[in-house]
């Protein structure tokens, strides 16, 4: 998941992510807990823990153990949150890796804080991804969506496109979905709205297979709606065990309105 994991004052902060589609993480909460089936192998469970063994501070709170498991608890970090204000080149930056901001447990005035950090630091690019749909749409009015945040939703089978609906609700500058892990077909998925797709197989022990002509119907939905399309990865027992070609090609494309600075390639 990270390309280097820095101890910074008792913190742990992610540079250099190797998530393909960004440059940095950014996690100003943490934890969360289960909501849907894509939440089943979750990594950032696993990974908490692990954090938590290692005496990160922010990793300390316990979850409730009937859908998050221990060391996953929602918290707020108030120290995190300057931390974009300190990288001086601009990034493409994930915001909660370990977290989803929406979350019923992150208090509004928190969420308006981060959005006021995004806005004062325009020279990064943010990528804000959530399940939480409906809360999102719920608040979006109260926050200040500056030109510089994109906000996606997960959509791992048809029983969550709703998530998409709530999406297009949204004044981001960029709305994307992220297919992964996709668990089942999106045929009825319609892409009104919708800048770009990451798609990307289950990857981990327990990872579920996805099937080719799933990844190979939202590539031509995306293609017919003029919507960027990213296959992110097959999935397997590690993240970049199947590759990350379809059809003998790699899809990396990003939303055509929004020229990045240097995605770097993997």
């Amino acid at each position: 998941m990270f390309d280097r994991i820095v101890w910074r004052g008792g913190d742990v902060v992610a540079d250099h992510s190797s998530i393909e589609w960004t440059e940095a993480t950014w996690n100003p909460t943490t934890g969360c807990d289960r909501i849907s089936r894509g939440c089943d192998n979750c990594y950032a469970l696993a990974l908490s823990k692990r954090l938590k063994a290692m005496g990160s501070a922010k990793y300390q709170t316990d979850g409730d153990p009937r859908t998050s498991g221990p060391g996953f608890g929602v918290a707020v970090h108030e120290a995190a949150l300057n931390i974009p204000r300190h990288w001086h080149s601009p990034r493409v930056v994930f915001v909660n890796s370990m977290s989803d901001l929406f979350h019923a447990r992150v208090p509004l005035p928190f969420v308006q804080r981060v959005f006021e950090v995004m806005r004062e630091t325009p020279q990064h690019t943010y990528q804000l991804l959530t399940k939480r749909a409906g809360r999102l749409a719920k608040v979006a009015p109260q926050l200040e969506w500056t030109p510089n945040v994109w906000i996606g939703v997960s959509v791992e089978d048809a029983t969550e496109l709703a998530r998409v609906d709530d999406l297009r609700k949204v004044p981001g500058a960029v709305r994307f979905v992220s297919a992964e892990p996709l668990l089942g077909p999106l045929t009825d998925l319609n892409l009104a709205g919708i800048d770009w797709l990451i798609a990307g197989g289950e990857s981990g022990p327990n990872h579920r297979p996805v099937d080719p002509q799933w990844v190979r119907d939202l590539r031509d939905r995306c293609s017919a709606a003029g919507t960027a399309f990213f296959f992110k990865q097959w999935g397997g027992r590690t993240p970049k065990a199947g590759g990350r070609e379809l059809d003998g090609r790699e899809y990396s494309e990003m939303p055509a309105r929004f020229a990045l600075a240097a995605v770097p390639a993997k």
